[in-house]
């Protein structure tokens, strides 16, 4: 092609290529459509855009013209042959004649003359143009200057693509978190989370395999607990030792670890999968929370592969939503298990209680029968058989006496366990074990404690008990999202605790016999909560009441008396 018109071409294609920016989003297209310019002013026989993958550090061919199929699996080590060696040296590079070129790697007889250009990013080649032609000397200084200025604006065009893929990538993978982290706030099965979290991680890096190890005190051993390809779960292979793992290091040094080379790195028992898989890279990160080691999350690739630091803060920050949600579910199932034990202990007490009173009642017609017993005077000569039912029958009374007194004093042991406390204390720790269970239920809590601290002298097991089942009646009463009210106040030196909600409020027949045992309108409930916090509250001296219920809410009071040191 003649000079200028050579120029004026590479001009118009100096244009084309820079509009590529607003034409298209993919850097594979933009390439593609580099090269076809580059082709079109410089009329090689052949061409190619070989890139440096930063993970083999060699170069892979990106695009091409006039080349085989074939070809595109073919690499170069940075340095072998004319493209390495401009990828190598940064430096472009005419060869008029290749047969007397020594650095000339012949992959197709018919080729003469070739031409190579470096494509440079604030000073790190990152990839080269090349061009071949099947004539001798077919590239002079000219054609050298047109595919370097091509190249550079190429070059620009290409890194900024780039930049916008990755900028789209960070906002898709900040969707994606935010979006998992919605999904599984309010999941309550630890199982559906790990399961969330695995598939996530996969999906965010792209990986082959993604695992979640976790970690049980005590115990040596990381239960791999699951894995998921990109067909769906796979065999776990059971547990790793977290001493002998590369695994566990993430967990001993509580921060993130990369391993490029699995094969020829991980000596553990996870060798075993890492065959079965074709693992060959890996990242591992932590789950913690608060410091509390959980597990492990791991990504894993099926080629060699060094992770970005972005790629690193994106699964740290996975890890680390992972572990919030593991604990709050863990929590929330505490919370459930500890009011199933509350509803379990209800019983116990109430028959506690109720044995009390009939050890009581008991006491007094047997203290008058052994009375009148011996007032009697009865005696039998010692042949005469009813002597020794006289012995029998005072045995037994004796025996009865001893276990009336028993339960009464295992009464009174219960009595001796009061302590001195704050009656706004005791609500704040015990609003603190149904925080998560008001939350879950979108109930808010309202607590307005008294200035003045409420001294009391009481057990604060059972004063806990009364407060947890005035507490946990409100949130069955609620339907939906609504609120709980809790204040506290003083009246004839008596400590009061009130207690409001905004639910469906008691039936006006059934409101005179809500403190009798066994009555209740749920079908999970026992209908003791409130007979039994009755009794506990006049164990101590105070009492409870229903102050108000209807369709709009419901407010219980209870009272004891303050304690005067």
């Amino acid at each position: 092609m003649e000079p200028e018109k050579a120029e004026h071409t590479a001009i118009d294609s100096l244009y084309r290529i820079s509009s590529l920016i607003s034409d298209t989003e993919d850097p594979k297209i933009a390439l593609q459509y580099i090269l076809d310019e580059i082709v079109r002013v410089l009329q090689p026989s052949s061409a190619s855009i070989s890139l440096i993958k930063p993970d083999t550090k060699k170069l892979e061919l990106e695009v091409s013209h006039g080349l085989p199929d074939s070809w595109q699996e073919n690499e170069l080590a940075v340095g072998q042959g004319i493209t390495g060696w401009t990828a190598l040296h940064g430096r472009p590079l005419i060869v008029p004649d290749v047969s007397k070129e020594p650095r000339y790697i012949a992959f197709r007889s018919n080729i003469h003359s070739e031409m190579a250009v470096p494509m440079e990013d604030h000073g790190t080649t990152i990839g080269v143009v090349n061009v071949d032609s099947e004539t001798l000397d077919f590239f002079d200084q000219q054609s050298l200057k047109i595919l370097t200025l091509l190249t550079n604006e190429a070059t620009r065009v290409i890194t900024k693509l780039w930049l916008i893929q990755q900028t789209r990538t960070k906002a898709n993978q900040l969707e994606s978190l935010v979006q998992l982290g919605r999904r599984i706030a309010g999941e309550l099965d630890p199982e559906h989370i790990y399961q969330s979290i695995a598939k996530e991680a996969r999906i965010l890096l792209d990986s082959h395999v993604c695992a979640l190890c976790l970690h049980h005190p005590d115990d040596p051993e990381l239960d791999v607990h699951i894995m998921i390809g990109r067909d769906g779960p796979l065999d776990n292979g059971g547990s790793i030792n977290r001493y002998e793992s590369t695994i566990g290091i993430a967990l001993q040094r509580r921060k993130i670890v990369e391993i490029n080379n699995l094969p020829y790195t991980e000596e553990s028992q996870f060798q075993k999968i890492i065959r079965r898989e074709g693992l060959v890279s890996m990242l591992a990160a932590p789950i913690l929370f608060n410091d509390q080691a959980i597990g492990v999350l791991c990504a894993f690739t099926d080629k060699l592969h060094r992770f970005s630091n972005d790629e690193k803060k994106v699964f740290s920050t996975l890890s680390s939503l992972g572990a919030i949600s593991i604990n709050n579910a863990r929590l929330y199932n505490r919370v459930f298990t500890t009011e199933e034990s509350l509803r379990r202990n209800e019983k116990l007490t109430t028959l506690g209680m109720l044995s009390a009173e009939i050890a009581h009642e008991i006491r007094n017609p047997l203290t008058v029968i052994k009375l009148l017993f011996d007032s009697l005077g009865l005696d039998f000569p010692s042949e005469d058989p009813r002597k020794t039912d006289l012995v029998v029958i005072s045995e037994k009374i004796n025996q009865l006496e001893e276990i009336v007194e028993r339960v009464l004093r295992f009464g009174r042991n219960r009595e001796s366990m009061n302590t001195r406390c704050d009656l706004n204390d005791l609500i704040a720790d015990t609003l603190r074990l149904v925080r998560l269970k008001l939350q879950q239920q979108k109930i808010a809590i309202h607590f307005q404690p008294q200035a003045e601290g409420l001294r009391i002298e009481v057990n604060k097991g059972q004063i806990q008990q009364v407060m947890l089942n005035l507490i946990l009646n409100a949130t069955h009463a609620i339907e939906g999202a609504g609120s709980i009210f809790i204040e506290t106040a003083t009246e004839e030196e008596q400590a009061q605790f009130i207690i409001r909600d905004t639910g469906h409020g008691i039936p006006p027949d059934k409101q005179s016999e809500i403190f009798d045992s066994f009555l209740t309108h749920r079908p999970e409930g026992t209908g003791l909560g409130l007979a039994i916090s009755k009794r506990i509250l006049r164990a101590h001296r105070g009492n409870i009441e229903l102050d108000h219920s209807s369709p709009e809410g419901t407010t219980f009071r209870f009272w004891l008396p303050q304690s005067k040191l």
